[in-house]
């Protein structure tokens, strides 16, 4: 019998090293994109696809996610009294939004070791693992379609993104057989971050994943590869090839819109990008970004 699947579960301990001083005292996760912190994409996202239990790895120095997404009676007490609903409802959205649930992930030991930390809170039930760094535009569906993959297939979903093969060594390529569907393809290895000379396609994995629960027992039994770090990708390379009955792992081609904000150059990118898409600041944005690049043109 299969259940919907419902669980979430979001890895956010990293420490945000490449934004630096600007994460010194603040998550990364807690950086605004335009006008909201990019963990509120994430959540929302997961939330528009049925999933209304979000599990947060995180660590030390992160309380502020845990803040962000409870209640401020205060603050809410202040908007309501001057009668600013338009604020109050921005305040309060992020709160009832879904049940949050935060475990630490203690040592900093890789992808699958976060994602082997939420065996307790899902259990034997197939989850979703959503990477704060890729914000998915919500006018592009991707999740939804991973999710039915999975219940359709009963099988593991990863997320792919055909990316120029100049950059595929930024990424974990997969190795993949066609099957009845062209969004849809059966994952038969993965390669962390190859040179295009030796990479199998370029076909990248992104920070969108659907598992069932046999990946806690392969995550458990994984060794640490480089840095001493368990690595989710030699997991997913078990579950390729069915071990154990896993049912293998297809990959859902997407080809929406996708804003990376895991370095300082994509972040101001996606930012400027999903400023210029809102009916509030594109109108007055986009003629002002044209002027300005056609102003650079003369400099």
């Amino acid at each position: 019998m299969t259940h919907r699947i419902t669980k979430a579960v979001i890895p956010a301990a990293g420490l945000g090293t490449r934004f630096l001083p600007a994460t010194k005292a603040m998550p990364k996760e807690m950086l605004p994109v335009v006008d909201k912190p990019a963990i509120q994409y994430v959540v929302e996202e997961a939330v528009r696809a049925g999933l209304t239990d979000v599990l947060m790895i995180t660590g030390r120095n992160k309380n502020a996610l845990e803040n962000h997404f409870d209640r401020v009676a205060e603050l809410e007490a202040t908007l309501e009294a001057k009668g600013d609903t338009a604020k109050l409802e921005k305040v309060t959205e992020s709160t009832d939004m879904a049940d949050m649930h935060y475990v630490r992930q203690g040592d900093p030991r890789g992808l699958g070791h976060a994602v082997l930390r939420a065996r307790m809170h899902v259990n034997d039930e197939p989850f979703a693992v959503l990477l704060g760094d890729d914000i998915i535009d919500e006018r592009d569906v991707l999740l939804t379609r991973m999710l039915e993959e999975q219940v359709r297939r009963d099988a593991s979903i990863v997320a792919l993104l055909e990316v120029d093969p100049d950059q595929i060594h930024l990424y974990g390529a997969a190795a993949i057989e066609p099957t009845d569907d062209p969004d849809v393809v059966r994952i038969t290895g993965l390669v962390e971050k190859p040179s295009k000379d030796v990479a199998p396609s370029n076909y990248a994995v992104i920070g969108r994943y659907v598992l069932k629960p046999e990946v806690f027992d392969i995550l458990a039994r994984t060794e640490p590869g480089k840095g001493g770090e368990i690595q989710l990708t030699d997991a997913l390379m078990e579950m390729a090839h069915d071990v154990e009955g896993t049912g293998g792992v297809y990959g859902v081609v997407f080809r929406g819109r996708r804003y990376d904000t895991g370095d300082k150059l994509d972040y101001i990118k996606a930012v400027i990008q999903l400023a210029a898409g809102r009916e509030d600041l594109g109108p007055e944005l986009k003629p002002w970004l044209v002027q300005y690049v056609a102003g650079l043109d003369r400099t």
